[in-house]
């Protein structure tokens, strides 16, 4: 698709503004997301949500309306703002359905938020076609459908409850967390929710507060935010980003026919295998799925390099690297796509959390900016050998996960914050089963499950 606001500029011009596009998207994503923690904390989670989508209403008006006011400028800046709505809500998003699940769903519940972008991207891929609104003529209105989401999402937030552990615990609003609880489960006993809440208050208030700097100088949080840190760059240096911003164009050196949908049929893979973690991270764990996922991924990006570095000679291999590229995303929404945006936000207690997930975030988007702006030039200088640079990363954080990062499935909030004080990571999970034996839920649905109605 070209976007037809300078004609005259050359193929090397294109390039350099395509690339400013890719990477301009995750600045707006970086600066946005290392502010999660403060403007969670000011507005709560559901007002910040809201207002939140005024960033994607103006940056889908702006990249919509670039064409008719010939305006590159306005695309580009339009670009990172729905890039610093977008970094603000993978923070808000997890944080917020962390803390209203139960603790038997909380992980099912946390996956719909990669299952939401993942059937986003698929829906765009779609639109793009050139018969749809990929057109010369279209692509503004492809553009400007980024606010139907918006205006969506604002009419029916409100209607939405907004944190009780956030109103009870960080702001002492007593009366309007039981509100929210009351909303969420249809229960009027909510007593055993609140001790639990009252509980967690009681320590939170007795440590400072917990600043991003804390984060990284307290002994108590120095484990759990590296954990969480390499988590978000498994998912973004495992190279599936370079995958889908340059799929079509490796399609085309792959030998396939049709690049643009063997792209789109990579993006229903992508759906497909989110909703198979969505019914899996609840049986086999958070810590196991990573650990598939990555390794899969591994073994397909050496067969994509082998496929790849060899397709001249035998041309059948394009029919291997198109499985392989399949397969590499299959795996990725197994494990490495869902898992880390959720997995932050059970790693800490309620005063951490909104510290944690914006440095966490911030790592994320960082990690996106640097693939979106050198895989092309490294993937030059490494031909189809650039793969094998992905492989050693998944590698080496397989080993990690293995190593250092505990399971969390079925612990409460507390047991998990617990866990890192008594011991290392790496044995965090040796008692697991005891763990869930004498675990209680960590949040007001869990605990209101053990109640009896008024």
């Amino acid at each position: 698709m070209q976007l037809g606001l300078q004609p005259e500029a050359g193929e090397g011009h294109c390039f350099w503004c395509h690339g400013k596009e890719v990477a301009i998207f995750s600045v707006g994503g970086m600066l946005s997301s290392s502010c999660v923690g403060f403007i969670s904390e000011w507005l709560g989670r559901r007002k910040a949500m809201l207002i939140n989508n005024l960033l994607a209403f103006i940056g889908g008006a702006m990249m919509g309306l670039s064409k008719l006011c010939l305006s590159f400028e306005m695309m580009i800046l339009g670009r990172f703002i729905i890039g610093a709505y977008c970094g603000l809500a993978s923070g808000l998003v997890p944080m917020y359905v962390g803390e209203i699940a139960p603790t038997s769903l909380r992980g099912a519940l946390g996956t719909l938020h990669q299952l939401a972008i993942v059937t986003g991207i698929l829906i765009a891929q779609v639109l793009g076609l050139n018969s749809l609104l990929g057109s010369e003529e279209l692509w503004p209105v492809l553009m400007g459908v980024t606010v139907l989401p918006t205006v969506l999402q604002m009419a029916l937030l409100p209607f939405c409850p907004e944190s009780p552990r956030y109103l009870y615990i960080i702001r002492s609003q007593e009366h309007h967390a039981k509100s929210g609880l009351r909303r969420l489960t249809g229960r009027q006993d909510v007593g055993d929710a609140l001790a639990e809440m009252k509980e967690e208050k009681r320590r939170m208030d007795m440590e400072r507060k917990v600043s991003i700097a804390e984060i990284f100088r307290s002994p108590l949080y120095r484990q759990p935010i590296i954990i969480a840190i390499l988590l978000q760059l498994s998912q973004q240096l495992s190279g599936v980003n370079a995958i889908f911003y340059y799929s079509t164009s490796i399609f085309q050196k792959a030998g396939v026919q049709s690049p643009v949908y063997a792209t789109i049929g990579a993006g229903a893979v992508n759906c497909a295998f989110t909703v198979v973690s969505l019914f899996l991270v609840e049986k086999m764990g958070r810590r196991t799925l990573h650990m598939l996922g990555l390794g899969g991924m591994c073994a397909c990006a050496i067969i994509m390099t082998v496929a790849l570095a060899s397709l001249e000679s035998v041309p059948q291999m394009s029919y291997v690297s198109m499985l392989a590229i399949f397969g590499f995303v299959a795996f990725f929404e197994v494990g490495p796509g869902p898992i880390p945006w959720f997995f932050v936000a059970e790693l800490f207690s309620q005063g951490p959390r909104p510290a944690a997930m914006a440095i966490a975030g911030c790592s994320n988007w960082t990690a996106n900016f640097i693939i979106g702006m050198g895989f092309q030039y490294i993937a030059d200088l490494c031909g189809p050998y650039v793969f094998l640079i992905f492989a050693a990363l998944l590698l080496f954080f397989l080993i990690f996960t293995f190593f250092r990062v505990p399971e969390t499935r079925g612990k409460t909030f507390d047991q998990i914050s617990a866990g890192f004080q008594r011991r290392p990571a790496s044995m965090m999970d040796l008692d697991m089963g005891m763990d869930m034996e004498l675990a209680k839920a960590s949040t007001e649905l869990e605990y209101l499950g053990e109640g009896s109605l008024n």
